[in-house]
């Protein structure tokens, strides 16, 4: 659905490793020095939802698949970015196409792997790269800014929007993000968005890169950035990278027997993914049959009509009616028949908002 989540960070911090993880591909090189990525690798990583796995039981399809999300690996920021450093312009802009920003915090102590900062410390981190994502607005608002004060003289239409302009370069120059702007629903704002894209408005999601020892318990590193992320409205997930990636090839059973010994019952890299897919305002439904069993990826609150045009643009145009079976009523009564003789298969029309979960048979006629 043209949606992706960008991953970003001090260099050496763990993101190519992150991504390496969450691919299950050793496609993104992971280095023991700065900017070993360079150019951006993107990948469609699929959501894990163990309701495919229940409803394939039912219709032993002869294949599953899962929504998805995209990820892009974006080369390590450093202080300056904003200005160019480190090639930091490019990879500002890759920031720009993506919806949501996954954070990597380093949260681990080791001498083997350099920091660019010389120490650890995950505030002062998110600090430099928040900042940068401030700088870049602004250096993109002065622009605009300067076309709109020329455009003003000549078109009364265009100052209020260079008012809101300068309100907000206001509240940029304290170094607040836009996401904490007080006007984001004034529809000037709306249209500067829209076209600037503003990267620190973007949501953002701390993955804490810890070390084996503190996936039980939260050491210091791990405290400090929950803090934060609880003051600013922001997710935490800790992982180990590392570990997350000498999982890559261990069938379901050694992977359960892993985490058992690790003492977590979930991965951090499902946790990122099913979070990050809940953010982007996404939702599954379901079609389930002997061929396959597949998750359909639609915006939560989308009608049927749209929602049927995932499939094929053809369901939408000519869309008559959608059978609609909740997914605890199909895994109970065992399937399509079994749920339309409990009474529990609804007709639904034009007007319906589809949810989570459901399972559909669409009726069309082109």
């Amino acid at each position: 659905m043209g949606l992706s989540v960008g991953l970003v960070g001090l260099p050496n911090v763990g993101k190519s490793t992150t991504f390496n993880a969450l691919t299950k591909a050793q496609n993104a090189e992971s280095a023991n020095y700065p900017f070993c990525t360079i150019e951006p690798n993107k990948a469609i990583v699929p959501v894990p939802d163990e309701r495919l796995g229940e409803l394939a039981k039912i219709v032993n399809p002869k294949k599953i698949q899962h929504s998805t999300i995209d990820f892009v690996d974006i080369a390590g920021l450093v202080k300056g970015a904003s200005k160019g450093e480190g090639l930091g312009n490019k990879f500002l802009s890759n920031i720009r196409e993506c919806e949501i920003i996954l954070h990597i915090v380093r949260c681990f102590d080791n001498e083997d792997i350099v920091h660019t900062e010389g120490s650890i410390d995950p505030l002062r981190d998110i600090e430099i790269i928040e900042g940068e994502l401030i700088f870049a607005d602004i250096e993109q608002l002065d622009k605009k800014i300067d076309r709109l004060t020329r455009q003003a003289k000549l078109d009364k239409k265009a100052r209020p929007t260079l008012e809101l302009a300068k309100e907000l370069k206001a509240h940029l120059d304290d170094i607040q993000p836009v996401s904490t702007f007080p006007k984001k629903d004034d529809e000037n704002f709306i249209a500067l968005d829209n076209e600037l894209r503003f990267l620190s408005k973007k949501e953002i999601i701390y993955g804490a890169n810890v070390d084996e020892d503190t996936l039980e318990e939260d050491n210091n590193y791990v405290e400090l950035l929950k803090t934060h992320a609880d003051e600013v409205g922001a997710d935490v997930i800790k992982l180990c990278a590392k570990i997350e990636e000498e999982l890559i090839g261990l069938d379901e059973e050694e992977t359960q027997e892993f985490m058992d010994d690790l003492g977590v019952t979930e991965s951090g890299l499902e946790k990122i993914i099913k979070t990050a897919f809940a953010k982007l305002g996404l939702i599954s439904y379901f079609t389930a049959g002997v061929m396959e069993v597949r998750a359909w990826t639609i915006h939560k609150g989308w009608l049927a009509p749209k929602s049927a045009s995932v499939i094929h643009n053809d369901f939408e145009k000519g869309f008559i009616r959608a059978e609609v079976i909740g997914y605890e009523d199909f895994v109970t009564y065992k399937g399509d028949q079994g749920s339309k003789e409990a009474g529990k298969m609804r007709l639904e029309g034009k007007e319906y908002e589809v949810r989570d979960g459901d399972v559909m048979h669409f009726r069309f006629n082109v």
